[in-house]
Order: C-alpha cells, then structure tokens, then sequence
C-alpha cells in the first residue's frame, strides 16, 4: 500500500534501519538515529542502483512522489538520475553563489558575529538574485556592472563600490581553487561613481581646543559622560572602544588600557598609554564604576553600556554644532595637532590604531613604537592641559 502523510510522520526508529516502501521503487529510510530520508530504488542498464533524493521534513511524502517521477522521467530518456545529480551538483559548485558562501564560511571566523552577517545579506540581496546562479567562470565585466548600476540608481554610490571590491574577493577565491580565470570586479575599477566622503566635523585650532576642554570641565550632565569626553581627547580611540570598555582591561599601575582585537575595527589587540592625566580621570570614574564590569554603563542598565549617541548628545548639549565637532573629532584633533609639531607619524598611526603598512609585523609586534607613545601621550596631555587653562 501507498504510504500516507501520517504513517510518514509516526514512523519511529528501531534498533534496525526501517523501510517503509509507497511505489515505483520509492521508500522512507528510517535509520536507528531517527533521520528519515528518501531513496529511490532502480535498475539503469541492468544494474540496480539506489538515489536519495531528500531528507524528511524538508521533503514532504509529495515531493518525494514528484522527484521520483522526475527520476523515471530521466530513466525514460536513458538518462541515469544518480549521474545527472552528480552533474548538477558540480554545476552549482562552480555558480557564483555557491562559491561566494564558500569564501565567506572560510571568512567569517575572522571577522565579528555581525560583520560576517552584515556582508553576506549585502552580497545575497543584491548580487545573489541577478548573477548567484551564474557560472562565475562566464561572468563577464558587463553582467556585474549592470547588477552594481542597479545599486547606484537607488543612490548607493557606497554601497556599489563596496559590493565590487566583495565580489572581487569572491572571484579571486574563486581563481585560487581553480574555478575561475580572472577577476572580472577587477575590470570595474573606476567604472562606478565615487562615493564623496566628507571629513569628521573636528576642532583642530589651539585656542578652540582649550575652549572645547573648559566647555567639558564644566560639563553638568552625567559624570560618567564626562570622564568618557575626557578620555576621547587623551586617548586617540574611537568612541565605541571607550564606551564599550571593560575595568579588567585597565593597569593603572603600570599605566596601560589594553584592548582585546574583539573590539578593535582592525581586530588586533591594542594597547594604549596612559597619561597621568588619563589615569587620574579613571580613579575618579572607577570610583562611581567599578564595581561593575563595565566602565560606561547605562543608567537603567548596568549591564548594558551608554548608548552610541551619549557623545555627541553631550557636544550638541555643550553647543558645538554637527559640522564643529564630532565624537570621532578628537582621533583628527590629536593627529592634526601632533603631525604639524612633528610627533613621528607612524607612532601616532600607531596610536590611532590605523592598519599597520605590513600587517604581519603589526599582529607580532603589539607594543610597536611603545616607549614613543608613552612620551607623546604624556606630552600631548601636558599640552592639552595648558590649553585648557590658558
């Protein structure tokens, strides 16, 4: 007797695998773990031969019934289904899709939980449903730039020019595991408009610094946003690494705030001198918060950290506008400033946590320029604090 959609879903796993057999050589396979599968039983130039054709759920007694017609309908043609299953797989394998979730699975152990997933729904939403299919072998430079242009006309000039250098990647993995010949992204360069960036909205003149500090000094908000404003400026980081700090990352004993790669942009440990005035505004903080583990929580949450607009709420309460000065403005005021006094430039970069020229030398080597830093970071408070009291 044919099976039925409910004696399919009671079947139980025994100690033995189970066949429950509905026709035409199609039967569940019940294996004593409880995987259920569908095979398909036939005989191709008088041999017999065995083809699973799914899983159960994820193919219902219907669609195994559909597939296994599909299947004589191949036989019927002197095609072998087992064969042509082969064919079809290896013809996926070579799709720009399937390699693409191919490099990224290779990838992504490397970058955030949310970077990783961030950069695959970019490249599924928008290259996926026009190319993912494709071979990425016959891809031509015209095909992928009619996809990007679609991303252009909605104004996503940005947007374009990171897909292209995504799908480059792509290709060249591709290149390396031998299913494709050339980069064809690499054929766009300067084929798309140019995101026009614009710089962070940043206080670099002497006089204005010193107003800027005074303005923080007398800041009445929270205290706690106001050690975090004062750290941005004898720090260099960027406002999430100093939001998101953690106490256990600070030695105020051998003067030192050590960051984990998890939280840096370019994930690599980081390590960041501290001034004598950087460590005086962490024992008045610690004082407030370090009970916790964090360094800025929340005021309903200690748990959770101050939100990412905390800073520049604070500047907007202060008065300096959008296009005066931004959280990000501190990193561009202290490189600005220390640059034009000829500080060394690769210790300030250094500072700033920019990826290192060789790379290699920059994860082996995460004190570089450290005695360097150590002086500049003491000597740019110095100068910070005279222009504040100036």
């Amino acid at each position: 007797m044919p099976l039925t959609d409910t004696a399919v879903r009671g079947a139980k796993p025994a100690d033995k695998p189970q066949k429950l057999f509905d026709g035409n050589g199609l039967f569940l396979y019940v294996a004593p773990s409880g995987t259920k599968s569908w095979r398909l039983k036939y005989r191709f130039q008088g041999r017999e031969k065995l083809l699973t054709l799914g899983t159960y759920p994820q193919l219902s007694l219907k669609e195994a019934r559909e597939a296994c017609a599909a299947a004589k309908k191949q036989l019927g043609g002197g095609i072998d289904p087992s064969v042509q299953k082969k064919v079809i797989a290896r013809a996926w394998e070579n799709t720009f899709e399937a390699i693409a979730r191919e490099w990224h699975e290779n990838k992504k152990s490397a970058w955030t939980e949310r970077y990783a997933g961030d950069m695959l729904e970019r490249i599924a939403s928008n290259i996926f449903p026009y190319l993912g299919n494709r071979p990425i072998n016959e891809i031509t430079p015209p095909e992928l730039l009619s996809v990007l242009r679609k991303i252009e006309a909605r104004g996503a000039f940005y947007q374009a020019n990171r897909l292209r250098e995504s799908c480059s990647l792509v290709f060249r993995y591709a290149i390396a595991t031998g299913r494709a010949e050339r980069d064809t992204a690499a054929d766009l360069r300067g084929a798309l408009k140019s995101h026009v960036t614009t710089s962070r909205a940043a206080i670099t003149e002497p006089e204005e610094v010193g107003g800027l500090l005074r303005a923080i000094d007398g800041y009445t908000g929270h205290f706690v946003t106001k050690c975090g404003l004062q750290l941005l400026a004898l720090t260099f980081l960027r406002p999430g690494e100093v939001r998101l700090g953690e106490w256990s990352e600070i030695d105020l004993d051998e003067k030192l705030w050590r960051i984990p790669a998890k939280r840096m942009k370019m994930r690599l440990d980081h390590l960041v001198p501290l001034s004598a005035q950087a460590c005086a505004v962490l024992e008045e903080l610690r004082e407030l918060t370090g009970r916790g583990r964090l360094m800025f929580p929340g005021l309903r949450a200690k748990e959770r950290p101050i939100s990412d607009a905390t800073f520049i709420a604070a500047l907007r309460r202060m008065g300096f506008e959008k296009d005066e000065m931004c959280a990000h403005g501190f990193r561009s005021m202290a490189s600005t400033i220390l640059n034009e006094q000829g500080y060394p430039a690769d210790a300030i970069e250094k500072q700033l946590a920019h990826n290192p020229r060789n790379k290699i030398r920059g994860i082996y080597n995460r004190a570089e320029y450290l005695p360097e830093r150590r002086k500049m970071m003491q000597d740019w408070a110095d100068y910070l604090e005279k222009l504040r009291n100036s």
